[in-house]
């Protein structure tokens, strides 16, 4: 972050805010109901650390078990103690934030959790997530890199996906929440201290978070979920007009060869089931719901991203590059948010 943006955030967050109640928009609520498992975990977190939870999504993806996880402006420690029981005691969880307010919280309570958890696997690291280079974290060192509606209070987006890239292994993934914008957010607003604390003055332009993200390396950004955002604070909805707001969850492969388009050479997988949570059907994003024992035509793009990853191990694979049948029908560039009501797609196709 920029000394501004860095120094809004630490106030809004260790000083204005005391808890969740004191939010004046949903941009930083969690509104989908959790799976049964993390509403398990959930309940295994301390109180005090669950009251100063100010994420947009759900960041915990399937097959967790055993993997080294980094979170990136993990506050008081919610998402990382939830993560490190999915995980479990052979794997940890690494927590970045830059708030000396909520990183105290986090770390008091850390004994608590082991108790609970019967193992340790969570450390806290001080520091601002847009310069970890220099938190001494070895490079290609992370399974999973997740963020919680964070990276829209960062200056520097560019050096946190760059950052995020460089510590993760081939096949990792950044999974992670954020709010959006459908345009990009003038200038006399995103210096806002309000509207930059609700996650608002700092949300991307849809199309810019794609280019950031291609350019960092990362090729084919995946949606996972979206919501529109219901600006309800009077004051807020004036100062923003008619720019609307989204809730989004994308996942980025760290996956050599992706092409910037889903083009289609004839491959297919069938995916197998065994991951946890999703014995009857894989949802790798909004537009790829998998179900167990059909073959599933897929994008070269999709296939690299199933077979070089954590997940590979539960599909089969079908095809190879040799010959080219054009791109997916329906690859567009239209807004990828959905209306509210509007779910996700059964069918294969374009991300």
């Amino acid at each position: 972050m920029d000394d501004g943006a860095l120094a809004n955030a630490q106030n809004y967050y260790g000083k204005v805010l005391g808890s969740s109640d004191d939010l004046r928009t949903d941009a930083c609520i969690t509104a989908e109901a959790p799976p049964a498992h993390v509403l398990w975990a959930l309940g295994n977190v301390h109180p005090e650390v669950r009251a100063r939870y100010y994420g947009c999504g759900l960041v915990a993806p399937a097959h967790l078990e055993g993997a080294r996880i980094l979170d990136l402006g993990c506050g008081a420690g919610q998402d990382a103690y939830i993560l490190a029981q999915l995980v479990g005691e052979h794997g940890s969880i690494v927590g970045v934030d830059a708030t000396p307010e909520q990183l105290t919280i986090a770390r008091t309570h850390t004994e608590w959790h082991r108790e609970r958890f019967g193992y340790a696997n969570v450390s806290f690291l001080d520091g601002d997530i847009a310069q970890l280079d220099r938190l001494g974290l070895e490079a290609a060192s992370f399974d999973v890199i997740v963020s919680n509606c964070v990276i829209n209070l960062v200056e520097d987006k560019t050096a946190v996906f760059a950052g995020a890239r460089a510590l993760l292994k081939p096949g990792g993934e950044l999974y992670f929440s954020d709010v959006y914008a459908d345009r990009r957010v003038p200038e006399r607003l995103r210096r806002d201290p309000v509207l930059h604390g609700e996650c608002l003055a700092g949300a991307l332009y849809w199309n810019d978070f794609l280019r950031l993200a291609r350019g960092a390396g990362f090729d084919d950004p995946r949606l996972v979920t979206d919501r529109p955002l219901a600006i309800s604070d009077p004051a807020i909805a004036v100062a923003l007009g008619t720019a609307r707001f989204f809730s989004a969850t994308y996942r980025l492969f760290n996956v050599s060869g992706l092409e910037s388009a889903c083009e289609d050479y004839g491959q297919a997988v069938r995916y197998k089931g065994g991951v946890p949570g999703a014995e009857d059907a894989f949802a790798l994003d909004k537009h790829h719901w998998i179900e167990a024992g059909r073959v599933f035509p897929v994008c070269g793009n999709t296939y690299r991203m199933l077979r070089d990853s954590r997940f590979a191990a539960f599909f089969d694979f079908f095809g190879d590059e040799s010959r080219h049948f054009g791109i997916f029908k329906g690859c567009g560039t239209d807004l990828p948010f959905s209306d509210a009501g509007e779910g996700m797609a059964a069918t294969s196709g374009c991300c």
